[in-house]
């Protein structure tokens, strides 16, 4: 983290500029269950006109979620069909909060479907959704 964010208070008090708001900020709300975005939603997709493709993971369907007996819990994936790179991340469940990092890294590095598809993740956890859901996304994507 640059120098620029960690002063935000001390440059606010001073009448300082700060610094650009960070291009894909997680939100969280911690409720149970809890609900954690990143990047876009699938109405600002439509709204641009962006052919696009979801992927969906169920906690349940995940090693970890049969460890817990997680019966409820998703995560969705927002893919581009035409550059295969993520544009949102969306989940409700255990560990939303947790887990919407990972999203957040690969959108700031702008990271495609691949990705997912292409690393292991940790086995039993709840990140598995994130191969879980790309793999989703991939079937139906146009190839």
């Amino acid at each position: 983290m640059s120098a620029g964010y960690r002063c935000i208070p001390a440059r606010h008090a001073f009448g300082l500029p700060l610094p650009p708001a960070p291009a894909f900020f997680p939100y969280g709300i911690y409720a149970v269950p809890e609900i954690s975005t990143v990047g876009m939603t699938e109405q600002e997709v439509r709204q641009r006109g962006i052919n696009y493709e979801t992927g969906i993971a169920r906690f349940r369907e995940t090693g970890r979620g049969h460890i817990m007996g997680l019966q409820q819990g998703l995560m969705k994936m927002i893919f581009s069909n035409k550059t295969r790179r993520l544009l949102g991340v969306h989940i409700i469940g255990e560990g939303a909060t947790e887990l919407i990092h990972i999203g957040q890294a690969v959108l700031n590095l702008k990271g495609t479907i691949d990705y997912f598809i292409e690393n292991t993740f940790n086995y039993p956890t709840l990140a598995e959704a994130y191969k879980i859901a790309a793999l989703d996304a991939w079937n139906r994507m146009a190839r």
